[in-house]
């Protein structure tokens, strides 16, 4: 009885972790240092440790094998915790949280300045930059695969620069087919 259940648990294992893919996390300077070897942009997803949404997001969307693939080739991906205590140097700026309290590590403690600076209002929030790490938008909220696949392809394709109106991105919207499940 324990052999099929050990060969059970290890199929299991297998089948859960063979379509659960994983991001490459770098950090925004590495991934600005990367930016001047190989351009491409950066999506960083702002978040923090208590917020159910970005949990969501992260088992839900970018453990998405399309979406872990098309981030991995197309983007250099930031995960930073817009609450957290990291020293982050930016447009030759250092920032910091000088109200992050060690005891509020796992609940909501002070935006980061680096948060305060990108104008982040809500957790979760993806922001993407261009090859310059010059910021193109803050997406605010949890985003389903197919709907973060819609942002993920416009940044990089540059469409984003032919939207000057609403009725211009509804139209792209409405345009737009999705490639990838979920």
């Amino acid at each position: 009885m324990k052999k099929i259940s050990i060969a059970f648990l290890l199929m299991l294992f297998t089948v859960v972790y063979s379509q659960a893919q994983e991001i490459k996390w770098v950090t925004l300077e590495e991934a600005i240092s990367l930016q001047k070897k190989a351009p491409k942009k950066i999506m960083m997803d702002v978040y923090t440790t208590w917020c159910g949404p970005c949990k969501m997001l992260d088992k839900n969307t970018f453990q998405n094998k399309e979406v872990a693939d098309y981030v991995n080739e197309n983007y250099y991906a930031v995960k930073f915790n817009g609450e957290g205590n990291e020293v982050v140097n930016y447009k030759e700026k250092s920032f910091t949280n000088p109200n992050y309290d060690p005891a509020l590590a796992n609940r909501r403690n002070g935006a980061h300045d680096l948060a305060r600076y990108l104008k982040i209002s809500a957790y979760p929030t993806v922001v993407f930059l261009d090859e310059n790490a010059e910021v193109i938008t803050p997406l605010r909220g949890y985003q389903t695969p197919t709907q973060l696949e819609l942002y993920l392809k416009m940044f990089k394709n540059d469409d984003h620069k032919n939207i000057k109106t609403q009725d211009e991105f509804n139209a792209y919207y409405s345009a737009f087919v999705s490639e990838f499940k979920g």
